[in-house]
């Protein structure tokens, strides 16, 4: 099933980062093509028009800020 959204991660002048993603996820989990053995499969996280996190099947761009940290983290935990 795929999911989309938006997820907005606190800055420090009392803003928001608006971070877009495109998750992937299956009932049950896979410890070959998962994130960390989970049930995500694929997953796309671009904020300010730019690609800051990308997971299909593998690593092609590890969360290059903290903004994607946080976002992966908060995916992570709704989706597995």
């Amino acid at each position: 099933m795929w999911s989309e959204g938006t997820i907005r991660i606190p800055a420090a002048d009392s803003k928001y980062t608006v971070v877009h993603y495109w998750v992937k996820h299956y009932e049950e989990p896979s410890e070959e093509y998962g994130i960390n053995g989970g049930k995500i499969s694929k997953l796309m996280l671009k904020a300010d028009g730019k690609i800051i996190c990308n997971y299909d099947r593998g690593w092609d761009i590890e969360p290059t800020c903290k903004e994607a940290e946080l976002a992966l983290c908060i995916l992570l935990n709704n989706h597995n």
